[in-house]
């Protein structure tokens, strides 16, 4: 079996971080750059998955400020 895409991983480990409460909602996300770093990926895989996650709802794009933890519905 193939192994997960970079930013498949990466979208799993930041939603693992919403999940356990390490981000809360409105918490903002490391910039680009730094999850770069942290993560030893190129810049096009950060935004793979901040998009994915955007599109599941988990977290909120805000032009000019960042990408930040949206709230989410009691469970």
């Amino acid at each position: 079996m193939p192994a997960k895409p970079k930013w498949a991983q990466l979208a799993d480990h930041i939603r693992e971080q919403i999940a356990s409460g390490q981000l809360a909602p409105g918490d903002k996300l490391p910039s680009t750059a730094q999850l770069r770093v942290e993560h030893g990926v190129s810049a096009g895989v950060v935004r793979q998955a901040v998009l994915v996650l955007q599109t599941q709802g988990w977290v909120e794009g805000v032009h000019g400020l960042g990408v930040f933890v949206a709230e989410r519905p009691a469970s």
